[in-house]
């Protein structure tokens, strides 16, 4: 017998031991909470409600200031311009939205001479303009 012939009935031989058994992928079950769970997909839905907003308030009367709260207790931002109210009545709004502010975890910023932002704790503020307003007046 030739080097060929021996090898290729090595060959031959060692390929017919096997049999190859093809099974349809309709009879896996694979259980329906595990291909949820590997399942790399995110609703649109979940990340449009996650936007945050900012509503602008210009009230005139310190009871006005609890509608204010309510904003900000519901994880909105604000700014408010206290320019149509006394000097007494500000003091009171600001007083009372800062208590607001602390409750919710959030911040209280001076954006300008009667104007104010406030935030709850999912909103985060970079920067400041009340130091850009000091070194102007120099």
């Amino acid at each position: 017998m030739s080097l060929k012939n021996k090898i290729k009935t090595f060959f031959t031989d060692y390929e017919d031991e096997f049999e190859y058994v093809e099974e349809e992928a309709a009879d896996i079950d694979i259980p329906e909470t595990l291909s949820r769970k590997n399942r790399n997909v995110v609703s649109l839905k979940s990340v449009q409600s996650s936007t945050s907003k900012v509503v602008l308030c210009e009230p005139r009367s310190y009871s006005e200031a609890q509608e204010i709260a309510d904003q900000i207790v519901n994880r909105r931002a604000v700014v408010i311009n206290l320019q149509r109210v006394d000097y007494a009545q500000a003091k009171r709004i600001v007083d009372f939205l800062s208590g607001t502010v602390y409750a919710v975890s959030g911040q209280i910023q001076k954006l300008g001479d009667n104007t104010f932002l406030c935030t709850p704790d999912n909103v985060d503020v970079s920067g400041s303009i009340s130091d850009m307003l000091e070194e102007e007046e120099y």
